[in-house]
């Protein structure tokens, strides 16, 4: 057996998922060096990449911080919601997808007492039921919503919601996972106090940390009230600000990467122009979808341009794990579904993908259908007539 480590090919699967998404040959490049954590040019990097987040949350020099937190996406969540309900505090979660159950079970972990506002997966939460729980509940000191809720594409309107919230003079929790750097969002016009997003999503950098951007006055008021040691939200914020280091070891590679997709944002056009080619990337992805005979799980008024569920189609061919495998064969890795009432699978419309990328996918699965000899003909001639065109001219 030799020892000589392989050299992967150049040639890459194309990421059709929530996350971790496709990246840039650029984003992957600026990983091929070292550089320490105690480094004066990394604490500089991870100065500005503090200071860039809030530009894109809308909120530079308007009393927010942002603070890095090592680990994924689900770290930050857990660390807000152990660092900064207090001790007998109650948490409203709005719930319309697996993610907002995270957001629960998390508070439940750790004896956080959970009020849960549940609505099917396919439906809007009710702004009137929000409203009445908080005028009632007076043990609730916050509340938690996701803005992209990716079991479904849904975008929860998180807006509506905090004009409520802040009504009552209760923390604002916000899970935008899956919609910070592609969706515009300004926390101060939305009363969040709290966002949560990842470094593998819209901006498109690597897996390994997550971030948080927090309103200070509201942060500062939670002295005391962490419930772990390595997530203390108030501790790594104060770290980071006495001399610009994180208190544990940081991915350095990953947070090197990140500087260089937050400036690959900035050449787009910022969120603007990273929505402009996601929402392009969806219209193609849907009008070839309806066009091959599938339909999206989402009212088309709900559904964003981030991932889309597509229900199974009803055809006694159709194999999800086959379909699955014969398209990642061809390069192209699409994701399961999460739904729990239907069996969907789902397509993101993010990372470092264009509609030819698109339109590329969905010849691979027109091919994929047409070996699994599923024909869904009957479907497409169920769509509206404007949707009858070729693959080929999507």
């Amino acid at each position: 057996m030799s020892n000589k480590a392989e050299i992967p090919s150049k040639k890459e699967k194309i990421l059709f998922t929530p996350g971790p998404l496709t990246t840039s040959y650029t984003v992957k490049q600026v990983m091929l060096r070292d550089l320490g954590s105690r480094d004066y040019e990394f604490i500089n990097i991870v100065a500005d990449i503090r200071q860039r987040l809030l530009e894109i949350g809308g909120v530079a020099g308007d009393g927010y911080e942002a603070i890095i937190m090592q680990g994924s996406g689900t770290y930050c969540l857990e660390s807000v919601v152990s660092s900064t309900i207090p001790p007998g505090g109650n948490l409203l979660v709005i719930i319309n997808g697996a993610y907002g159950r995270r957001i629960a079970q998390i508070a439940k972990v750790h004896n956080i007492e959970v009020v849960p506002l549940s609505y099917p997966e396919n439906q809007v939460p009710d702004l009137a039921e929000i409203h009445l729980t908080l005028s009632t509940n007076k043990n609730i000191t916050s509340v938690a919503v996701v803005h992209c809720e990716t079991t479904t594409g849904m975008i929860n309107p998180i807006k509506e919601i905090g004009e409520i919230v802040k009504q009552f003079e209760v923390d604002y929790f916000v899970d935008a996972m899956s919609s910070f750097g592609a969706i515009p969002i300004n926390l101060a016009e939305c009363g969040i106090d709290y966002l949560v997003t990842s470094a593998n999503k819209c901006i498109e950098g690597v897996p390994g940390f997550g971030i948080i951007l927090a309103k200070r006055d509201s942060l500062e008021k939670t002295e005391g009230y962490a419930q772990t040691f390595s997530l203390d939200l108030l501790a790594q914020l104060r770290r980071l600000e006495n001399d610009g280091q994180f208190r544990f070891t940081p991915p350095t590679h990953t947070l090197i990467a990140f500087h260089q997709a937050l400036l690959e944002l900035q050449a787009e056009g910022g969120v603007e122009g990273r929505a402009t080619r996601y929402r392009s990337n969806y219209e193609t992805l849907i009008a070839g979808m309806r066009t091959l005979g599938f339909q999206e799980y989402l009212k088309p008024e709900d559904q964003g341009y981030i991932i889309t569920s597509f229900p199974y189609p009803d055809h006694g061919n159709f194999d999800f794990e086959e379909f699955y495998q014969r398209l990642n064969e061809k390069d192209f890795v699409i994701y399961p579904g999460k739904v729990s009432q239907a069996d969907c699978f789902r397509i993101g419309s993010i990372g470092r993908i264009y509609p030819s990328d698109m339109k590329a996918l969905l010849l691979a699965i027109q091919e994929t259908l047409e070996s699994m000899e599923i024909d869904l003909s009957e479907n497409t001639l169920q769509q509206k007539p404007g949707n009858q065109e070729s693959l080929l001219k999507i």
